[in-house]
């Protein structure tokens, strides 16, 4: 800790230099924690500065740095403040400006509650980093010393408006807006259009009310769905938004292939067809080629570094803006001056005018001036449709020679005039029609309607006469043919990427000097223009240009220009250089944006196996991101068909989307206290449109590219839910599972559940050792079996203590639990009570566990071991405590004794069966819990037996009938048997067993000894069994006492003095006084006076059924892999509690698993349906 020790002149404020309240400076930071200030201390040892008026002021400097964290001064009127020096400041807190004397009453939290002036200057200093990561909270804490960033200076109209004009306009305004106004008339088109605009601008409003919920940092729409949506939805729609964005680079990068290949340099085709049906694969394969170079160099040229791509962005707009402003200009002089482009016409059907020069006819006539043959020089050409013989013109002396033209040849076998012919080619004639008729032509109505067209068909013009051959036109003739089969749902798909591009604003939202009022202006107004824009556009098309022009994709009846260049003004060049050089930005733009986006979605570290990509080069480019976004562009390139990868990102966009709307919905309808977006102009109602908008438009375009995009979807949401870092955003998922969680609850409120719907809820009570270790972890191994991941589990355990001291404790043993749950695959909650005894800490649990109807209905604990060789009597005191609370609160119980002998859930049984010991009637719990175990794979091959016990007067034969008949109505399938009990004398073992119990019982609850006195009372009794053993052996006396023992039993109705306790009360003095008496004694007889102590009737009884169903149970189950037996209840007299505990040690002797059940007072299984 450095202390720097100056002095400071007092003077006006403004005449010192950077002492500024928005100085980065005044707020400290500190490496553990964020910390809104430190403790400075003035120095007034020194009374000379008090009088001259300085004040030496010694600044405690945290966190290692050089400078202090801010002068503790308060400067007024050109004097400082000085402390009194009458103040007493024994407490060593000094009276500084810190801790003012205002709030003295909070200065001990200061370091955790700071003052509104310190939190307010830290926010003066915010920096845009995204929120939710601790990296950068951690990050902004470290207290180095920083360099001042440049605050962000950029508007709506540079920040927003224009990044989004360049993003939505893109490659299918260029080179399939004219195709789709062609094949589905101006009316579809229309509809086409405004349904995609409508969906991007509902969603714009729904993004634009999350943007301005709060600050919002560069991330985009990951950001934002990961924020209202939790990180499952996040991640799946983040990725998705990655693959929608990387696609769309691919698309942007096979739109410029295109425009090149056919439209600027044809003859730079690598691959040539040499016949009309292997074209198409020539131009696919040409694609590939020259898609993955260009990827290559676009790839390389991000790499290098983004600043030059967005050096290039501004003139790739301005190509942009200069296309579409030729196609306005262009439309308007059609006006005046239609520009020439004939199209060739046969019959009503369109030829491809890369077949032919200017000849569109059958044949010409060739003016020969001598009637010799002579060179075509000194010959006229005459085109004549029809077919004639040569004629003679005498007035000129000339000779018109008939020639076949070139079209000849592909519809004819021969050149010769008397060759066959196509019977469509002999039955129409050639004729030419105006490309391009303009916007005074009317032509619109013509082009109202949709034209769809199947694969292979040629494009024809209706309004023309045409006499129809039997035969469809062949590909080797010079038609234009569809190359696709059209559909409206397929011109919806291919459509939808020209409206996309409404996220450049939201992304570019750390640069903008207003995010919250920039993005939605410059969002909404972008979407607008482009609509506009769109939509003018259908209509001028369909009034300025011919329908077979609209419908011909590429150009081939215009000498294979670009369709929507011949419209453009001046020059069709004007549209195809902006065409390429603005699809070469968008796709430079998409391989720009969409590694920074896996990026993100990496260094949230919401999906394990992308941590790699999270890592670049030391400036933050990400380079591993990149090199996968590559080839994932490779694979769209590698399609190579712009009209196959337009439905793909179309998907993924759209399922971006419906997600937006989703969130806006959602977090609209749950009303969370967090959410007061500034942009008021959004209702819920508007989101579910979207939303609605964004589903069918996904199913109208290509069913199954959606189901698969949900699929992928799909599965990242469970590979996160499973897999991925758990991450608390505040989401709006959460607000709805509360939302859903308390009305279910409140359901479940309105009465008891139905016999059918009850299952076991559990709460497993568990003890932690000194260590804070869990003493009997199977105990959760086998509710974990039980419950087979169904219903609710609630582990709970007791720390002894007080709370305020022994908080972290409680929080040290809730960790332990969670972990211990995580391990054995339990999902359910953990709740840690702090309470002066264990006792009362179970007491409150079972009292207070789960909320409304979602309360524990079952307890499992486990069995107190070597209960007899405790010193201390809590333990089995405690367990006989729990047994009396879950049974006044009507709850079931489960006790599994020897669990450490239970199995692990990799350790299943192969064969064996469960025993259930049906002995009383518990509300069919018995039956219910070895099915509930057989559906774990543990116990699933094991086999089911019941034993129920007759008595004498019981019909056993009947019982098994009525039994097997109860478990068929039940549908359990189990093995059925009945055993007799035969009434029998109580033993001499029996009541050995009693005596023995009953003493020692006594000697414990009588006698209050010390340790070493308690030690030596219990070999005196241990003495004391032995002898009592040698006298059961060798004395005649014993079998009198046992008959006379059986004649009190046989008339315990005729005397109540009979059922009297014989007690014998042991003192410390009587001991010392019985020793020294018998101290030389080795024989029985030294004993004869304890012998005449007599048990309790009753408890002889209870020893005596217990030693029987012990001989009964073990004789039948020995071999059993696991026994459930109805548990008894505790006496209701508590001095009898130790003999309780002995009655259930004789029940389960020799068994290796048992399950001690007692039912909750209620029906849990029923044979209704």
């Amino acid at each position: 800790m450095a202390s720097v020790r100056f002095t400071v002149t007092p003077t006006k404020a403004e005449d010192l230099p950077g002492l500024s309240d928005t100085s980065p400076e005044i707020s400290s930071r500190s490496s553990a924690r964020v910390r809104f200030g430190s403790r400075e201390s003035v120095n007034r040892s020194d009374p000379l500065s008090e009088v001259s008026g300085a004040v030496t002021t010694t600044a405690t400097v945290g966190g290692g740095t050089d400078t202090p964290d801010h002068s503790n001064l308060e400067l007024g009127d050109g004097n400082s403040k000085i402390s009194s020096v009458y103040i007493n400041n024994t407490h060593g807190m000094d009276d500084d400006d810190y801790y003012d004397r205002n709030l003295a009453l909070f200065e001990e939290e200061m370091d955790t509650r700071p003052k509104v002036s310190s939190l307010l200057s830290r926010l003066a200093n915010y920096t845009n980093l995204t929120q939710g990561a601790k990296e950068h909270e951690e990050a902004e804490s470290i207290g180095e010393k920083k360099k001042a960033k440049k605050s962000p200076q950029m508007g709506t109209f540079m920040g927003v408006y224009l990044p989004c004009l360049q993003n939505i306009f893109g490659v299918i305004l260029f080179l399939r807006l004219t195709w789709v106004v062609g094949t589905a008339g101006v009316l579809q088109a229309l509809c086409i259009v405004f349904i995609c605009c409508c969906c991007t601008l509902l969603t714009a409003i729904s993004m634009s009310a999350i943007a301005t919920n709060g600050v919002v940092p560069a991330g985009g729409s990951y950001f934002m769905i990961s924020r209202s949506l939790g990180p499952e939805f996040g991640g799946a729609v983040g990725l998705c938004f990655f693959l929608g964005t990387t696609f769309a680079g691919a698309m942007y990068i096979l739109g410029a292939i295109e425009i090149f290949l056919m439209y600027i340099a044809p003859k730079a085709a690598i691959f040539v067809a040499q016949d009309p049906e292997s074209e198409g694969l020539a131009m696919l394969n040409n694609m590939r080629v020259y898609g993955s170079i260009c990827l290559l160099l676009m790839s390389l040229l991000v790499f290098v570094g983004v600043k030059y791509v967005n050096k290039l962005a501004s003139i790739f707009l301005a190509c942009v803006i200069v296309s579409i402003l030729s196609i306005y200009i262009g439309a308007l002089v059609s006006v005046f001056q239609p520009p020439h482009f004939p199209v060739c016409m046969l019959g009503n059907r369109t030829i491809n005018s890369h077949e032919i020069d200017d000849e569109c006819a059958k044949t010409i006539y060739l003016q020969i001036k001598e009637p010799v043959e002579r060179d075509d020089t000194n010959s006229t050409v005459i085109n004549e449709n029809r077919t004639a013989s040569p004629t003679f013109n005498s007035s000129h002396g000339s000779i018109l020679v008939e020639k076949t033209t070139d079209l000849w040849k592909h519809f004819c076998q021969s050149p010769e005039l008397n060759s066959t012919c196509d019977d469509y080619f002999i039955l129409n004639n050639f004729s030419k029609i105006e490309g391009i008729p303009g916007l005074a032509s009317g032509i619109i109505s013509e082009n109202v309607w949709s034209s769809y067209l199947s694969k292979g068909d040629v494009v024809e013009k209706s309004s023309l006469s045409s006499s129809h051959a039997a035969h469809p036109a062949s590909t080797f003739q010079p038609y234009v043919f569809a190359d696709i089969t059209t559909s409206f749902t397929l011109l919806v798909g291919i459509f939808f990427p020209s409206v996309t591009g409404i996220m450049a604003g939201s992304n570019r939202s750390g640069d903008l000097k207003d995010a919250q009022r920039s993005i939605p202006i410059g969002t909404i107004l972008a979407i607008l223009t482009t609509s506009i824009v769109y939509l003018s556009s259908v209509v001028l098309f369909g009034a300025c240009i011919d329908g077979v022009v609209l419908r011909d994709k590429f150009g081939d009846s215009v000498k294979g220009n670009l369709v929507v260049g011949t419209l453009a003004w001046p020059s069709p060049w004007v549209i195809v250089i902006g065409s390429f050089f603005s699809t070469c930005g968008a796709g430079l733009q998409s391989l720009t944006g969409a590694p920074r986006l896996l990026q993100a979605i990496a260094k949230d570290n919401i999906i394990p196996f992308l941590r790699v990509f999270g890592h670049g080069k030391t400036n933050g480019e990400p380079t591993w991101a990149l090199l996968l976004t590559t080839f994932i562009a490779e694979l769209g390139i590698l399609i190579a068909s712009l009209d196959l990868v337009a439905p793909i990102l179309t998907m993924f966009f759209l399922m971006c989307y419906l997600f937006v709307n989703l969130a806006c919905a959602l977090q609209t309808l749950l009303r969370s206290p967090n959410w007061r977006p500034r942009f008021s102009y959004y209702h819920w109602t508007l989101s579910f449109l979207g939303m609605t908008i964004c589903l069918a438009l996904m199913f109208i375009s290509s069913w199954y590219y959606a189901i698969a995009a949900m699929v992928i979807a799909g599965m990242i949401y469970k590979y996160i839910e499973y897999h991925g870092a758990e991450k608390e955003w505040g989401d709006g998922i959460r607000g709805l599972s509360l939302s859903a969680a308390r009305y279910a609850l409140l359901r479940l409120e309105e009465g008891p559940p139905h016999t059918k719907n009850w299952r076991p809820q559990v709460l497993v009570l568990l003890k932690l050792d000194e260590d804070a270790h869990v003493k009997s972890p199977r105990l959760l191994t086998f509710a974990s079996q039980l419950k087979a991941g169904k219903g609710l589990t609630i582990v709970g355990t007791v720390v002894s203590g007080n709370f305020l001291q022994s908080y972290g404790e409680a929080l040290a043993a809730e960790q332990t639990l969670k972990h211990l749950m995580d391990k054995e695959r339990v999902k359910g909650f953990c709740q840690c009570i702090v309470a002066q005894k264990a006792r009362e800490g179970i007491s409150h649990m079972i009292q207070s566990s789960g909320l409304g109807g979602m309360k524990p209905n079952t307890v499992v604990m486990g069995w107190p071991h070597a209960w007899r060789q405790s010193e201390d009597p809590q333990a089995w005191k405690t367990f006989i405590n729990t047994v009396r609370v879950t049974t006044a609160a009507h709850l079931a119980l489960l006790v599994p004794k020897n669990i450490s002998l239970f199995p692990t859930n990799s350790e299943p049984y192969t064969e064996g069966h469960i025993d259930v010991w049906w002995i009383v009637h518990d509300g069919g719990m018995l039956m219910l819990l070895p099915f509930l175990l057989r559906q774990h794979k543990v116990w699933r091959k094991c086999g089911m037996r019941i034993f129920t016990v007759a008595q004498m007067e019981d019909n056993s034969i009947q019982m098994k009938k009525d039994l097997a008949t109860f478990l068929y109505h039940l549908r359990i399938e189990a093995e059925v048997e009945v055993v007799e009990m035969h009434d029998s004398d109580i033993s001499a073992y029996t009541y050995e067993r009693t005596l023995m119990m009953e003493q020692r019982s006594q000697m414990l609850r009588q006698m209050r000894l010390s340790k070493s006195d308690r030690e030596k009372e219990a070999q005196l009794v241990k003495d004391r069994n032995s002898m009592l053993r040698l006298t059961s052996i060798g004395s005649d006396d014993d079998d009198d006492t046992d008959c006379g023992e059986r004649d009190r039993v046989g008339s315990a109705g005729s005397s109540s003095e009979h059922h009297q306790r014989v007690q014998m009360t042991w003192t410390k003095e009587k001991t010392t006084q019985y020793r020294a008496t018998h101290s030389g004694c080795s024989t029985p007889e030294g004993f004869r006076d304890m012998l005449s102590i007599r048990p309790d009737q009753s408890n002889v009884r209870r020893m005596h059924t217990a030693v029987k169903l012990n001989e009964v149970i073990v004789n039948k189950s020995h071999d059993a892999r696991l026994v459930l037996l109805n548990m008894p209840g505790p006496p209701k007299n508590t001095e009898g509690d130790e003999n309780y505990m002995e009655f259930l040690e004789v029940l389960t002797e020799g068994l290796e698993r048992v399950l001690l059940v007692r039912g909750g007072g209620s029906e849990v299984i029923t044979i209704y349906s």
